[in-house]
Order: structure tokens, then C-alpha cells, then sequence
């Protein structure tokens, strides 16, 4: 299972700050790459409320 996290804002460096702390956050391992965010494992309640908290939106997509 992998959680991908698309159209995060800002430029490279932003987005892989951002990336970090999304790991970090979940306590997972993962990877940016072209601007998409990759978590080991199903994060997408902690994505979601890490998101919000930082005043983004944010839309589920998938199964």
C-alpha cells in the first residue's frame, strides 16, 4: 500500500520540505519525485489532517 500525494503547491524545494515533514508526520518512509509525494504504507487520514492544519485543501481521488 502506498499513499500518493499530488499537486502540492510551491517549487522544488518546498515541495520536498514539505514531503519531510508529511513523512514525519505519518512515521513513514517515502519519496518526492516530479513533484508527487510517495508514503510507504496508508496515510491518508494523517495526510489529511496534517493538510488542513496547514490551511491547504485537499481532495481524495482513487479507490
Amino acid at each position: 500500500m502506498v499513499t500518493v500525494v499530488t499537486g502540492l503547491p510551491g517549487h522544488t524545494r518546498e515541495v520536498e520540505a514539505l514531503g519531510k515533514a508529511l513523512k514525519a508526520a505519518c512515521g513513514a518512509g517515502g519519496t518526492v519525485k516530479d513533484g508527487v509525494l510517495e508514503l510507504q504504507g496508508d496515510h491518508r487520514p494523517r495526510v489529511e489532517a496534517y493538510l488542513q492544519s496547514r490551511g491547504l485543501r485537499w481532495k481524495r481521488s482513487g479507490g
